[in-house]
């Protein structure tokens, strides 16, 4: 069997002092270490993820001023459209009222030249008539 003397006990008691030694200065420093490095770790990531979600809310901030920008150009180029529209129509009609009495007039001219030339016509219809009457009586 197993036997215990002095030297299990020395050997015991040598284990527990190298164990709390070696406690002191080699594992809790490097536990120390580690657990540093786990949370420069896990600051990194959570940073990494804090980033991300600062990137999202960019793009969606970005997005949503894209949409409002591109709702404001719509909205101006519909009022520019209506507007161009608007005075078109003020130019044609401007046109066709500028037409209408030009033609008016040309009409006016027309019915007057044509008066006249009735008139001029109906003072040579008695001067034809005479003579042709003086013509017909001479035979």
């Amino acid at each position: 069997m197993l036997e215990l003397n002095k030297w299990f006990f020395v050997l015991a008691l040598n284990f527990f002092i190298l164990l709390f030694i070696l406690n002191i200065i080699l594992f809790k420093p490097l536990l120390k270490l580690f657990k540093e490095r786990e949370d420069t770790v896990k600051g990194s990531l959570d940073a990494a993820k804090d980033m991300s979600n600062r990137r999202e809310e960019g793009i969606a901030q970005l997005n949503r001023e894209l949409a409002d920008a591109r709702n404001r150009s719509k909205e101006m180029f519909e009022a520019l459209k209506a507007e161009g529209l608007q005075k078109q129509k003020e130019v044609l009609s401007k046109a066709e009222a500028e037409a209408s009495g030009i033609l008016e007039k040309a009409k006016a001219e027309l019915k007057a030249e044509a008066e006249r030339a009735r008139k001029a016509l109906r003072a040579d219809i008695d001067k034809f008539s005479d003579e042709i009457v003086r013509k017909l009586i001479k035979v």
